[in-house]
């Protein structure tokens, strides 16, 4: 097994589920290390070693939260144009992944690790998870989420979400889409190992990622379809405002943005 330094990776159920804990805690945070160490995890994932035998991806956070999201120092004028195609990348390579994939969300899920959990084929979170895309709050927004959540649930939630930035309880989310599970804490892990069980272990694995892919075909074409154009909103107009730069800085020197308008 393949060793990292910013996620661990865990065989279940004699390598037919391969758990993925997003490190490190409490935030979770994607750094690009983050996203390179994913990629490469998921692309050896799909080789010939786990073809006949893999049946389910789980990615989780290590400790109490899933992400507090993407790393806001690399969303900087200077270095966003390189992070952000990488991690637009890494989550259309976890849409095209034939193998089953779940995110086991707990605590908080913000911004770009929402967006990793969004790229899943389910969620389920635990009762007190909180998600939610808080971007505008930086005078920014986000691409991937705003591809994604559409293809879950109705515009109005996704507007809310996107404009007010708030973070919404996971049995809301529940209730319009986006997540498929919601569970009281302590019976989070038990509700997936019933899953897991019911669900995953009795299936043929060429027959679930066949099947993957079949039900995955929708949010594959629209995401391809729309990334590069949201992602080219966000680095040559968003990026070219004031109040872009201005958002990121303020956060990272922990002061009021200062607002412009341009």
């Amino acid at each position: 097994m393949a060793s990292y330094t910013n996620i661990t990776v865990r065989e279940l159920h004699d390598g037919q589920v391969v758990e993925i804990a997003l490190g490190k805690p409490p935030a979770n945070i994607v750094t690009m290390a983050v996203m390179q160490e994913l990629s490469a995890e998921l692309s050896r994932l799909s080789g010939d070693d786990y073809f006949h035998r893999l049946k389910l991806i789980m990615l989780t956070g290590q400790g109490d939260n899933f992400s507090y999201g993407a790393s806001v120092e690399e969303h900087r004028a200077d270095g966003v144009a390189d992070m952000l195609p990488r991690f637009h990348a890494l989550i259309a390579q976890m849409l095209e992944c034939d193998v089953p994939t779940l995110a086991r969300v707990k605590g908080l899920c913000l911004g770009g690790g929402l967006e990793v959990a969004l790229a899943c084929s389910m969620i389920y979170a635990d009762a007190d998870a909180k998600l939610g895309v808080p971007e505008i709050s930086l005078g920014v927004f986000p691409p991937a989420a705003s591809v994604l959540l559409p293809c879950k649930t109705g515009d109005s939630i996704v507007s809310e979400m996107v404009l007010t930035g708030k973070s919404i309880p996971a049995a809301r989310l529940c209730d319009v889409g986006v997540v498929n599970h919601v569970a009281d804490a302590d019976q989070l892990d038990g509700a997936i190992d019933k899953l897991i069980a019911r669900s995953i272990l009795p299936r043929s694995a060429s027959s679930l990622r066949i099947a993957t892919r079949a039900a995955r075909i929708g949010i594959r074409k629209h995401y391809a379809l729309h990334i590069a154009e949201v992602e080219s909103l966000y680095l040559k107009t968003l990026m070219a405002t004031t109040d872009a730069v201005e958002g990121i800085e303020a956060f990272l020197e922990k002061r009021p943005p200062e607002w412009v308008g341009k």
